[in-house]
């Protein structure tokens, strides 16, 4: 099988028309989603949960096992989780992390090639892949399929010699302004993917670009909009979809399945937002009678940063004094808000578990 070598962007014989309607239904999801983020006090803090299960979720179609809980867990109690675990829960740290670096950066510098190289230097820490050239862009034939050369082959990205005019012309896209920013993402993420300009994680990074771009571009108030559920429950139509464009040219048929992700992800995580913040709402208001302390927003908060915990860490996390805390834990706990995960032995703290809403994010 020969290398791929797609057309540059922009796609001018993209079929706009037919594409208006879910261009229209696509535009009101992400409004109405961005719409509730602002008017959610401090969604970064109550909706961190959110990202960790995008970075879960983002992780598994590439192949990792972990779940939201092993990964919460992990960072509550690292000594506990079993080693078959921990290079998963590696994987999903650095991708959390280079969304938080990514999102740093772009409050000084615009989405680059030299931004998405970072992305991946961080992505591939100390996990797999760390050895392929981290934080480069190939110069080297990849391919994908099964091991065993490129007559064993699915796809066959473009040659490395290819390479930089067609990044060249990705970022200038990027920079461009499209008739519509969802179908210019929907491009963008599948020509990065067509590309495949790393030697492992360009799954990763191009999905880490999708909340980038459209934050970057004033969709969203937040890059909080997590397309990987979506994809990981519809992954081989995915596949297949973009397959598609280099068997068939077809980008109008990927732009709709992209532009359909779109509105069912803005549409689950806007209510699972609306859950949550309901959720926080309730125990603002139950809580107080509950606990008859003058800690129990700072409880509260610590609750929706952090789901699963040490006792040890919530005091830090909440400033409260350690009689103080135990004593909240304890409430929580008999009033079955909390359940303890672990229990603790030795030197070992109880590990709890905040269950309603690692439940909703899970859902």
């Amino acid at each position: 099988m020969k290398p791929y070598t797609p057309r540059f962007l922009p796609i001018n014989d993209l079929d706009w028309v037919s594409l208006i309607p879910q261009i229209g239904e696509a535009n009101a999801a992400v409004a109405r989603y961005d719409g509730l983020l602002q008017s959610i006090v401090n969604p970064a803090v109550l909706l961190s949960p959110l990202t960790t299960q995008e970075a879960v979720l983002s992780s598994r179609i590439e192949g990792t096992q972990a779940t939201l809980r092993e990964v919460l867990a992990y960072e509550a109690e690292p000594d506990l989780m079993e080693g078959s675990k921990f290079a998963d829960i590696q994987e999903i740290i650095n991708y959390r992390n280079a969304m938080a670096f990514a999102v740093d950066e772009l409050q000084r510098h615009p989405i680059s090639l030299n931004l998405i190289k970072r992305i991946h230097h961080i992505l591939l820490n100390s996990v797999r892949g760390r050895h392929k050239k981290r934080g480069e862009f190939r110069t080297q034939q990849n391919y994908i399929g099964a091991p065993g050369g490129l007559e064993y082959a699915t796809y066959v990205p473009p040659a490395p010699q290819s390479l930089q005019s067609l990044l060249e012309n990705l970022e200038s896209y990027i920079h461009s302004d499209e008739k519509d920013r969802l179908v210019q993402i929907a491009l963008i993420h599948a020509q990065f993917e067509i590309i495949h300009p790393f030697l492992d994680g360009n799954g990763r990074v191009g999905r880490i670009l999708i909340p980038l771009f459209l934050y970057e571009k004033g969709l969203l108030s937040r890059p909080m909009l997590y397309i990987s559920s979506y994809l990981e429950t519809h992954r081989q139509k995915y596949y297949d979809q973009l397959r598609a464009i280099s068997k068939h040219d077809d980008y109008s048929e990927w732009v709709r399945f992209f532009l359909t992700a779109i509105i069912g992800q803005a549409t689950s995580d806007a209510q699972k937002a609306q859950d949550i913040h309901r959720l926080y709402e309730e125990m603002k208001a139950n809580l107080p009678t509950v606990l008859r302390s003058q800690f129990t927003t700072s409880a509260i908060d610590v609750l929706f940063a952090r789901p699963i915990f040490t006792s040890s860490q919530f005091i830090i996390d909440s400033d409260i004094s350690k009689g103080s805390a135990k004593r909240i834990l304890k409430r929580l706990q008999e009033e079955k808000v909390l359940s303890i995960l672990r229990q603790g032995q030795g030197r070992s703290p109880n590990v709890y578990m905040f269950s309603k809403l690692v439940d909703i994010v899970e859902r």
